[in-house]
């Protein structure tokens, strides 16, 4: 075969056969397609797209490029993916809290992106811990814990990593099929025998709008089912954090209350929404209520906690972690709480623009090579619906230096809307794509 051929049949709307993206997968992988060819196909699949089977064999090929997973375990293998947004650590509750279920789940997660969180940068704020291992290493945290978070291997899906750098640099990031090839082809090549996206959908989200988000949703559920993996999709809003916390060390710390059974609200909710979805598709329940309370009972009960702690301390973390996480996690030198100028209801929150201010304090990355401060973010951050009075505190910043808690200040003050009435509520779920 040859790319150029590839290329101008994409350009000219021709379907492709199922090989030719085999091939030109597998020369992603090997680099003998070169970076101008793979910026070309970028750009024809952005201007005519390559329809449903189109989308789903692009999948196949590209986890097909490296090293797919292969599981012996006495339980289902299941898994979970959100498009990204702010306070969001639904990962790290909802993982050990289905392995406490019975099932297996092999994990393989990112760094933050842009405005939102990464689950490895949170995870990585526990001192010792270390999200990168090796293949047996990995199967056996799996086999022993139930679960494990970890990052994915330079053998999983070459084709997309390559892929996706030359996006990054080409302004073919937003195309539909191929953000449901990059997100479905490292998934898949865990072997996973079931899997759960949650979408996520408003002002911090990728996706702002509803009809974004299901279309998203949709082609992720659609290709995924025509490559085999059961797979269900919830879209969920993310118009204000789903934790009260954003930052990695400091939502780690509500992950932490969440299974020592001290908090309730959106982040346990949709830990039961999502893990509810996988259990019952899975076949271990029969409905979906049996599935919340089973999860419920499993946070509750500590179960949760307990896997939690075996993931921990096999991947480096400290043996008494889940006891006294606050022990270990690391603190910011300057703490201070911004207050209401105004009082009412909150009635918005931009949730973007609170991102980009833990990303200024030093918790993200504005380029790739930039050092994360685990310690930094915000905390008891307000929720929209909630009275305030004047004077009152809408965050507590957390910062390395003052100046830096300053500018933070009075983003936050600017990304909080507050009004004189009540605002109407939105579900947390949106809706469900099966």
């Amino acid at each position: 075969m040859d790319a150029r051929e590839i290329i101008g049949a994409l350009r000219r709307g021709e379907d492709l056969r199922a090989e030719a993206l085999t091939w030109f997968a597998q020369g992603l992988a090997d680099h003998t397609v070169s970076d101008a060819q793979a910026g070309a196909f970028a750009m024809a699949v952005c201007l005519q797209g390559l329809g449903c089977d189109g989308r789903a064999a692009l999948t196949l090929a590209m986890r097909d490029s490296g090293e797919t997973l292969k599981w012996q375990l006495d339980g289902p293998v299941l898994d979970k993916h959100s498009t990204g947004g702010v306070g969001d650590c639904v990962s790290l509750v909802l993982a050990p809290a289905l392995a406490a279920c019975g099932v297996y789940v092999p994990m393989i997660s990112g760094r933050g992106l842009g405005h939102t969180g990464g689950t490895l940068d949170k995870m990585e704020s526990i001192p010792g811990l270390s999200t990168t291992v090796d293949g047996a290493r990995f199967h056996q945290i799996v086999a022993s814990a139930g679960c494990a978070i970890v990052s994915a291997s330079a053998d999983i899906a070459p084709a997309d990593k390559r892929l996706y750098a030359i996006r990054d640099v080409t302004a073919t990031v937003e195309s539909l099929d191929l953000i449901t090839a990059s997100i479905l082809s490292k998934k898949l090549a865990a072997g996973l025998d079931g899997l759960v996206l949650d979408v996520k959908v408003g002002s911090g989200a990728f996706m702002k709008s509803e009809a974004e988000a299901r279309a998203l949703a949709g082609a992720l559920v659609e290709t995924a089912n025509l490559a085999g993996c059961p797979t269900r999709a919830l879209i969920t809003d993310m118009n204000a954090p789903l934790a009260p916390a954003l930052g990695n060390a400091l939502e780690v710390i509500e992950v932490m209350k969440v299974l020592r059974g001290a908090l309730r609200g959106p982040l346990y909710e949709l830990t039961l929404a999502l893990g509810a979805q996988l259990l019952f598709s899975a076949g271990q329940v029969a409905s979906e209520d049996a599935a919340r309370e089973k999860l419920s009972n499993a946070i509750t009960s500590g179960a949760a906690a307990e896997r939690f702690g075996k993931m921990i301390a096999a991947m480096g973390g400290p043996l008494g972690f889940v006891d006294t996480p606050e022990r270990y996690l690391p603190e910011a030198p300057v703490i201070r709480e911004v207050t209401a100028q105004s009082a009412g209801y909150i009635s918005a929150i931009d949730g973007e623009a609170l991102g980009l201010v833990v990303v200024a304090l030093g918790g993200g990355r504005q380029v790739e090579s930039d050092l994360v401060d685990p310690a930094v973010g915000l905390s008891e951050v307000v929720r929209i619906g909630m009275r305030i009075a004047k004077g009152q505190p809408l965050a507590r910043i957390h910062a390395a230096r003052e100046g830096q808690a300053d500018r933070a200040a009075a983003a936050i003050r600017e990304s909080i809307t507050i009004a004189p009435e009540a605002p109407r509520t939105t579900p947390l779920v949106h809706a469900v794509i099966s």
